[in-house]
């Protein structure tokens, strides 16, 4: 059976770079992190967390009480496959068209340009 494609909303992935943090935490403690940054309900992030489970960017950490949760997928995981689910529906496969839109539409300091032109000659091959 093949799986499902995983797409976290932008409130998903507010409570995934919370979870990525703490590495695990409880529905309270989770609540407790958001609420420091944005007001946010306890029952809103409970059934943020239920749906969360269901779409398997979470998982329960064992079965004690209060039940603990932690993030089914590393970070960079994630950003990996939102990255490439991006470049393949936005910009037709071509990785070339990211960059070039994404260096267009923001302010890149000097040391940023340069370390992006030592991975762009990495990935070419080359020897600079």
């Amino acid at each position: 059976m093949p799986t499902k494609e995983i797409h976290p909303t932008r409130l998903e992935l507010t409570i995934l770079r919370a979870l990525w943090r703490m590495e695990s935490g409880t529905v309270r403690e989770i609540h407790e992190v958001l609420d420091k940054e944005k007001a946010i309900g306890f029952t809103t992030v409970l059934k943020m967390i239920q749906i969360m489970t269901e779409k398997g960017l979470v998982e329960r950490a064992g079965s004690s009480r209060p039940q603990v949760y932690r993030p089914k997928h590393s970070q960079s995981q994630t950003q990996r496959h939102m990255l490439s689910d991006l470049v393949e529906r936005a910009f037709g496969g071509s990785v070339k068209a990211l960059v070039l839109e994404a260096l267009a539409s923001t302010k890149s300091s000097k040391k940023d340009l340069e370390i992006m032109e030592k991975l762009l000659e990495k990935s070419e091959g080359g020897d600079k």
